[in-house]
């Protein structure tokens, strides 16, 4: 089940609207666009220096002095190739050209914390684990996979590669072992059982006020944007017939058209 941390949700206010602010975002519109989110205002201030500390926040000053803060540009650079995963895949549905990006690496035992970062951020991008030291995932992942390996210092152990699979299992089921497909479809499910009865009662009932769309709009998209990287973007015909990402992707498709828009309103500085 998606826990709504404080942190998360600051990361998502700026995938969603941070950008949009001219300027800096000031701490006190922090709080309060949290806040509409059921964020305490202390939580969001401790997340905030969390993600200083972290790099992703710098602290600034808004145009009237007020203490403010804005992305790192590792941050906008991790939020940029996000949009690409995260609204691309819900608007063009789980596929790709069936070709793949093989990833190798070799790390010597006394780095061997770099092996443990390696493989995590890996997994984190959607990589699935073909054997020791050997990765695989959709071959469009290449760009925002040398953003990861380069900003992380990565690269010199690593050698990334693209093919076709051409042996000896069936595809589809080789890609049963690469991924774990079954937690997949769960949080899929999960997604589903959170956030498709409030689309029946948007389809059904008024339109929500400015408000209601933004926080609505930020805690789905808080929901969806982690599973593009967990299930990133499998060709449909390798997967179950009855895989729930498709209707999740539509799902959060329909969200978005209607709740994104009306909640910029509230969001407003």
């Amino acid at each position: 089940m998606v826990e709504h941390s404080p942190r998360s949700l600051i990361v998502t206010f700026y995938g969603a609207y941070g950008r949009a602010f001219e300027g800096p975002v000031p701490v006190s519109a922090l709080v309060r666009l949290l806040g509409a989110a059921g964020m305490d205002a202390p939580s969001v201030r401790s997340s905030v220096s969390r993600l200083k500390r972290r790099g992703f926040l710098l602290p600034a000053r808004a145009a009237d002095g007020a203490a403010a803060y804005e992305l790192s540009a590792e941050a906008r650079q991790l939020l940029d190739d996000g949009d690409r995963r995260i609204y691309g895949s819900a608007a063009d549905g789980a596929g790709g050209s069936g070709e793949w990006l093989v990833a190798v690496f070799s790390v010597p035992e006394q780095e061997r914390q770099k092996r443990h970062l390696l493989r995590s951020r890996l997994a984190r991008l959607g990589f699935g684990s073909v054997a020791p030291g050997v990765w695989i995932a959709p071959a469009r992942l290449y760009g925002e996979t040398e953003h990861t390996l380069e900003r992380l210092h990565l690269t010199p152990y690593v050698e990334l590669f693209r093919g076709s699979h051409l042996g000896f299992a069936p595809t589809a089921e080789a890609v049963a072992r690469w991924w774990d497909l079954t937690a997949l479809a769960k949080q899929h499910e999960e997604f589903l059982d959170l956030h498709e009865p409030a689309l029946r009662a948007l389809q059904s009932g008024p339109g929500p006020t400015p408000e209601e769309a933004y926080r609505g709009y930020l805690l789905a998209l808080d929901s969806w944007r982690r599973l593009p990287y967990a299930d990133p973007g499998l060709p449909r015909e390798l997967l179950p017939a009855d895989w729930p990402g498709d209707r999740a992707a539509a799902v959060f498709a329909e969200l978005h058209t209607r709740l994104r828009d009306a909640g910029a309103r509230f969001a407003q500085p």
